[in-house]
């Protein structure tokens, strides 16, 4: 047995784009090379990136990754154990990793475990591998498992029943809170427990609403970190075996963060990988004076730089003279493109019109509506005009209870905090402040009760329970989904628990019309928490 090195190529395909994820991976391959490395590594379908969904049912896809592959198999002097997807001569599908070496595929392996929870849909598009891939490298034999099969510990132990002693992992884990440090544990437990080496390479980047978190890793057979890549960040991570003391040798360990700076970084990378991988040159969003909009304009510019973000303050009649004062100071502070937009007269232009509908009635929740409203159509013209992405600013505690207004402060083609509870919103924002030479948020945004200032002196509290009882309740029902009596069981008021939840369950309609925000909780509202719109079910029954 020989010296080696092993390249983890953590990066961020764009999902569909085979040629040109297969160049880049070429470039990685040949950089890698140059560097000594024998193998290198790549995430989980990389050649068309995850999750791909419906192009996995285009009728050209079979020749599409054939070319892929053809095109990184020229790379030279390393071998190369790449995720792509496999369609066979019956066309089914397989979720799967190609050996590769001195140009030609020298071994196939197929994903066993196809996961079909949470975010997953696997089993819609893959067909379930049945054999594992074992090859030898400088009298060193490698096993090779595909993201879910690492979490069957049956498959591990095969593996070294058949001789590996390295078992390399294609990775393609959405992140949601402590997912970092779960895999970790998991693999550290499983190289311990079964006396092998695990490389563990994640893809990284946002895809829609799911975010990839990267931390790549390198674990010993005594479930010691030899090598962690950075999270959010694209890296090609290098690591040496030692063939004398048969480890692979401590270096390049990036640090773990604590939940709230892992969180807001993964926040702003999701912004930057939603707006440039679309195409947008930039976002505008309302900025209010409130704590929402202000960590979304935070995230905003911490994603783009300040030359590519607008915001825009739509005072009204109730809006506070603070709000403006507020708004118009972080403005300053983070050097955006910013202006002020009285609405009045677009409020009052409707109330007019509708006024020979309306009559008399009295003034309720439609009339504090269309100030929302108002302010949506105004961040909508000028997306129109300049083609900027509007970002909604609305938080999970308000999507889950429907207080925020369709066509309104909902507007908007991406959520950054769809998926962040209104009490986490405060502690992201302490946290950005906490970084900065000069608070980026000012103090007062923080420190000052909640209003959606649509009435006279109104707070968020004038018609919802306090944001840490709210929260804590909506973790349990959303989360966790206990019931009406377990949550009341747990110290909470009953006639409290009753109306967060009745509010949850009758704004569905809502949230199926929102935008689509990132995921960091093992719950979140879109593809994962699935209820039907109309339905009879009473919650407590």
């Amino acid at each position: 047995m020989r010296n080696f090195k092993i390249a983890l190529a953590q990066f961020s395909p764009l999902i569909g784009n085979i040629q040109k994820n297969a160049e880049n991976m070429l470039q990685q391959a040949e950089q890698a090379a140059k560097q000594g490395a024998q193998i290198i590594v790549f995430p989980e379908l990389s050649l068309i990136g995850y999750p791909p969904e419906d192009l996995l049912l285009r009728p050209s896809l079979a020749a599409r990754i054939e070319k892929g592959l053809k095109h990184l198999s020229q790379a030279k002097n390393i071998i190369i154990v790449a995720g792509y997807v496999h369609v066979d001569e019956d066309g089914k599908r397989y979720n799967s990793a190609a050996l590769i070496h001195h140009g030609q595929i020298i071994g196939r392996y197929h994903k066993q475990n196809l996961p079909n929870y949470s975010v997953f849909d696997e089993q819609r598009y893959f067909e379930a591998g049945h054999q594992h891939l074992i090859f030898e490298h400088q009298g060193h034999k490698f096993g090779v498992l595909i993201c879910e099969d690492i979490w069957v510990e049956k498959n591990t132990k095969q593996l070294k029943s058949l001789g590996a002693e390295t078992i390399l992992v294609l990775n393609a884990s959405p992140y949601e809170v402590s997912k970092p440090q779960q895999r970790q544990q998991l693999v550290s437990k499983l190289a311990a427990e079964n006396d092998v080496r695990i490389v563990y390479v994640n893809q990284v980047g946002g895809q829609d609403d799911l975010i990839f978190d990267g931390a790549s890793t390198v674990i010993n057979q005594n479930g010691d970190v030899a090598a962690r890549a950075k999270l959010t960040e694209s890296e090609l991570l290098l690591v040496d075996f030692d063939a004398e003391t048969k480890q692979y040798v401590q270096q390049n360990v990036a640090p773990a963060l604590d939940s709230i700076p892992e969180i807001y970084q993964l926040l702003v990378m999701a912004v930057r990988d939603y707006v440039n991988n679309s195409g947008f040159p930039g976002i505008v969003l309302g900025l209010s004076g409130g704590i929402d909009s202000a960590l979304t304009l935070a995230i905003a510019v911490d994603a783009l730089g300040a030359d590519r973000v607008q915001a825009l303050m739509m005072p009204y009649t109730y809006t506070a003279q603070i709000s403006v004062e507020d708004a118009t100071e972080q403005a300053k502070r983070l050097g955006i493109t910013f202006g002020i937009a009285e609405i009045n007269p677009i409020v009052n232009g409707f109330m007019q019109t509708l006024y020979p509908f309306f009559g008399d009635s009295p003034m309720d929740t439609t009339e504090e509506n269309l100030q929302a409203r108002s302010r949506g159509t105004l961040l909508m013209a000028l997306s129109n005009k300049f083609g900027n992405l509007v970002l909604a600013t609305g938080n999970k505690s308000e999507m889950a209870v429907g207080y925020c207004t369709l066509y309104g402060d909902m507007v908007g083609g991406f959520a950054p905090l769809k998926d962040v509870y209104k009490t986490i919103v405060f502690e992201l924002a302490k946290y950005r402040n906490s970084i900065a030479k000069t608070p980026v948020i000012p103090e007062r945004v923080i420190t000052r009760p909640p209003s959606a200032e649509l009435r006279p002196d109104q707070k968020d509290q004038d018609s919802l329970p306090a944001y840490e009882i709210l929260d804590s309740i909506l973790y349990m029902y959303i989360e966790e989904d206990l019931s009406q009596d377990s949550i009341v069981a747990k110290g909470f008021d009953a006639e409290v628990v009753n109306k967060v939840i009745a509010l949850v369950d009758r704004n569905e309609y809502k949230r199926r019309q929102g935008a689509i925000g990132p995921r960091i909780s093992s719950r979140a509202f879109g593809r994962e928490r699935r209820y039907p719109i109309v339905n009879g079910w009473k919650a407590g029954v």
